[in-house]
């Protein structure tokens, strides 16, 4: 088992190199002068002179790129350009924010995926199975924002069940139950899509393994039709396991709209500002920050599939 994770980090140590080439060609081919937005629109020639000299802009790329990996690697990301604060400890809070929401989200998709996914597979004629089929259709096509502008109309600004924005309340304790609370409607929209998607694999997969002979010859042996599920359930893991780990990794990337509509002050939402204000060490540093979180997901999603199937090892 430890020779299977040693030789997948290996392999997670090309990836984040290929990542951090692409992030560092990227931010620099996004138009935008770093040196004129932290000298402000006063600075001198002089001035510019030096500080392009101070940061290195004046080295070849190669160099640049060298330097810039290897104060990343010490968690050195630099200043903010906009903020004039260091990054590191910026985007790292935002990034446990972001894991936050993406854990909560995470739990609700496979807890719906698998709930419906099984009811649409084992009563497939039945009005739940078309009840299930019809929410996992739905989820998968409405784009999220929407989802969240409508939770916020009705159900946080129209009846004031829910906070409308924010992670806590300005005035506040900052417990769980105030985080749990801003918490729910995030989680919902951002959940639907991997919702749906592992409700359908699910299906797929249930009705796949029910199909197999082992499951005739099991209810054959005279096995209850609960210890006959709970064998095929288990043969469903390995695909489960995948399918949720590709979704997890999605909601990691892809919870950017629901932070922005939402307020939630994550890492997606953090770089969408920084875009709009050019400020490249934030945008690199929250971009790598999120490869690597993805790479380390992907990475213990692939332990779990060996724990499970021990032949994956091999």
């Amino acid at each position: 088992m430890l020779t299977f994770v040693g030789r997948r980090l290996l392999t997670a140590i090309p990836i984040l190199l290929g990542v951090s080439i692409v992030v560092f060609i990227t931010i620099k081919i996004i138009p935008g002068d770093p040196v004129a937005s932290l000298l402000g629109p006063t600075g001198s020639a002089e001035a510019r002179a030096a500080l392009t000299e101070r940061l290195g802009l004046n080295d070849p790329l190669p160099v640049q790129y060298f330097a810039w990996l290897g104060h990343t690697a010490v968690g050195d990301f630099g200043t903010s350009i906009a903020r004039r604060s260091d990054v590191a400890p910026m985007v790292l809070d935002a990034l446990v924010n972001t894991l936050i929401l993406t854990a909560a989200a995470a739990l609700l998709a496979i807890v719906l995926g698998v709930v419906v996914g099984a009811l649409t597979a084992l009563r497939r004629t039945g009005p739940l199975a078309r009840i299930g089929n019809a929410f996992a259709l739905f989820s998968i096509s409405v784009p999220q924002y929407s989802v969240g502008l409508l939770l916020i109309i009705y159900l946080a600004a129209g009846a004031g069940l829910f906070p409308v924005s924010g992670m806590y309340n300005p005035g506040g304790d900052g417990g769980f139950v105030d985080l749990f609370n801003h918490l729910i409607l995030p989680a919902v929209t951002a959940a639907l899509v991997p919702a749906g998607i592992i409700a359908r694999m699910f299906r797929s997969a249930v009705l796949d393994v029910m199909s197999m002979d082992f499951v005739e010859a099991l209810t054959a042996r005279g096995l209850s039709r609960r210890r006959v599920m709970v064998h095929a359930f288990h043969n469903t893991v390995p695909s489960l396991l995948t399918v949720a780990g590709l979704q997890i990794g999605y909601l990691l990337g892809g919870v950017v709209f629901v932070e922005a509509v939402f307020a939630w002050p994550g890492i997606g939402l953090l770089v969408y500002q920084s875009i709009s204000q050019r400020d490249l060490p934030v945008i690199q540093a929250g971009v790598l920050l999120s490869a690597l979180a993805f790479v380390l997901l992907n990475l213990l999603v692939d332990a779990l599939h060996a724990v499970v199937d021990p032949r994956i090892r091999t």
